[in-house]
C-alpha cells in the first residue's frame, strides 16, 4: 500500500535541517557491495557519513534487498549505530514496498546514500518525491556497479528534483554552524586529516 500523496508545498532550495531529516542507507549488502565500481571506497565513505549522522542523533534506517540472495547489510555499518533498524524487500523502491516506518511521515527531508544508484536509490528518492519529500542524495556515497549508470543514475534524479549532495555538505548543513556542540567532536573525528 502506498502512502498519500503529500501536498505540502517545497521549499525552494533548501538546507539540509537535523531536526526535520532521516538518513536512509539503501542495500549495502554483504554479496551486493563487492560488485559496485570502487567498492571498498564506497563502503568507506558510506561508513564515515553514517558515523557522522550517528553522532548528530539523525534517524538512520538501513534496507535490504532480498537478503536471502545478497546478504544482509555490511557488519561495518550496523556497527556505526547503537540501535539499528533494518528491513528487508522484494520491489526495487522502499515506497513501492512500504517498508518505510510510520513515524519516517514525520520528516520531510530524507539523506539517501547506497546502492545501486540506477535501481533502489533512483526508484526510491523517485517516489519520495513524488510523495513531497525533499530528497537529498549523497553522490560520494551512492553507487553502481558501472560509472556510466552512476552518473545517468544522479542525472535522472536530479532532473526528478531531488538535491544531488556530497558527505561534507550533507555533515555541514547539519551542524550549520562552528558553534554547533558537537562540531569540535566532528570536525575531529570525521573532517580533519584524510577521508575515504
Amino acid at each position: 500500500m502506498s502512502a498519500p500523496l503529500n501536498t505540502q508545498p517545497r521549499l525552494s532550495a533548501p538546507l539540509i535541517d537535523a531536526n526535520n531529516a532521516a538518513l536512509l542507507v539503501i542495500d549495502v549488502q554483504e554479496k551486493l557491495a563487492p560488485a559496485m565500481a570502487d567498492s571498498d571506497q564506497l563502503s568507506a565513505r558510506i561508513q564515515w557519513l553514517i558515523g557522522a549522522c550517528e553522532q548528530l542523533s539523525l534517524p538512520i534506517l538501513f534496507s535490504e534487498q532480498y537478503p536471502k540472495g545478497l546478504g544482509h547489510t555490511l557488519p561495518t555499518l550496523l556497527a556505526q549505530v547503537a540501535s539499528p533498524t533494518v528491513v528487508e524487500k522484494s520491489y526495487f523502491s522502499l515506497v513501492a514496498a512500504d517498508c518505510l516506518p510510520t513515524d519516517w511521515q514525520q520528516y520531510q527531508q530524507v539523506i539517501v546514500l547506497g546502492m545501486e544508484t540506477h535501481v533502489c536509490v533512483l526508484q526510491t528518492v523517485l517516489e519520495l518525491i513524488a510523495q513531497g519529500k525533499q530528497v537529498f542524495v549523497v553522490a560520494d556515497a551512492v553507487g553502481s556497479r558501472s560509472e556510466d549508470n552512476h552518473q545517468l543514475g544522479l542525472a535522472r534524479m536530479r532532473h526528478g528534483g531531488a538535491e544531488i549532495v556530497t558527505r561534507e555538505m550533507v555533515v555541514f548543513e547539519l551542524l550549520r554552524h562552528a558553534g554547533h556542540e558537537q562540531f569540535k567532536h566532528i570536525s575531529k573525528t570525521f573532517l580533519r586529516g584524510e577521508q575515504p
